[in-house]
């Protein structure tokens, strides 16, 4: 693996919570095209983007087109698996602020990603997102009972 595929793998990583964050689902689905999608330990979508797509759609609250939300991800580590897989742990922290809610950390949590060359490309093949810190999820969901705690590393 050279530094490029690193650089690459980050900027897949790192497109997922600009997508989300402008509230752009269809962008957060074409990005789990090839992909096993997991929250809390249950399959959402199996590389199928229109689903996951309407997942997030129907379960994030929006106002006037964003979620009012900023994923920030920390603690990167790419583990390379030859020269075409990889797998990806990082923690996210998920901070909202509406007209009603003060700014504030709504979700603490880790991703647990696979990633591979496709096409000459890096995608997501896996990903397990966990949730085990739960703020104020008033403004950002629609179904609490949903979120369960887990952790995906």
């Amino acid at each position: 693996m050279q530094a490029d595929d690193y650089f690459a793998i980050q900027n897949l990583l790192f497109s997922y919570p600009f997508t989300l964050d402008r509230g752009d689902f269809d962008a957060v689905g074409r990005l789990f095209a090839h992909a096993d999608v997991y929250s809390g330990g249950v399959l959402m979508a199996s590389k199928d983007p229109a689903k996951v797509a309407a997942s997030f759609r129907d379960w994030v609250l929006t106002y006037e087109g964003s979620p009012r939300t900023r994923h920030l991800l920390a603690n990167v580590m790419i583990e390379p698996e030859g020269e075409d897989r990889a797998t990806v742990r990082s923690y996210v922290m998920v901070f909202q602020q509406t007209d009603a809610l003060p700014l504030q950390p709504v979700i603490g949590g880790d991703y647990l990603d696979r990633v591979q060359k496709v096409d000459g490309r890096w995608r997501f093949v896996e990903r397990h997102m966990g949730n085990d810190q739960v703020g104020d999820l008033s403004a950002h969901g629609r179904d609490f009972g949903i979120i369960r705690p887990y952790r995906a590393n």
